[in-house]
């Protein structure tokens, strides 16, 4: 019952920014860890950055550490992804997942999280 839906993706050229937002309905997400995740074809589906229900702690992939934030807003029942110095090697699908837990994986891994958005598409390109 819990539905995540992603927005904010596009073509953006490198260097540019995108700011992602991942919405939810049926239940509050104050509960949950809650993570970003990318694929790319033909590649696996990777970790991005993950915060925990509080907000208070948050996890990065190396690959994108210093250049993307992660925030929630409790109020607007949102998780946003903030991607600054976009690289074409962040083209991907972007998918917002909730955790059945307070606190973030050690590993950040897909089976990790339970529930899941439909994804949306980021492409950097000249």
């Amino acid at each position: 019952q819990l539905q995540l839906v992603e927005s904010g993706g596009g073509l953006v050229q490198p260097g540019g920014s995108l700011r992602l937002s991942c919405a939810a309905s049926g239940f509050t997400l104050d509960y949950y860890a809650m993570g970003w995740f990318r694929q790319a074809p033909g590649k696996e589906r990777e970790g991005v950055s993950c915060i925990n229900s509080s907000g208070g702690s948050t996890n990065y992939a190396d690959s994108v550490k210093g250049r993307f934030t992660i925030s929630r807003d409790s109020a607007k029942n949102a998780v946003y992804l903030q991607m600054n110095s976009l690289k074409p090697e962040d083209t991907a699908v972007y998918y917002c997942a909730a955790r059945g837990w307070s606190s973030c994986p050690l590993g950040m891994g897909p089976r990790d999280f339970g529930s899941w958005g439909q994804g949306t598409q980021v492409t950097v390109s000249s």
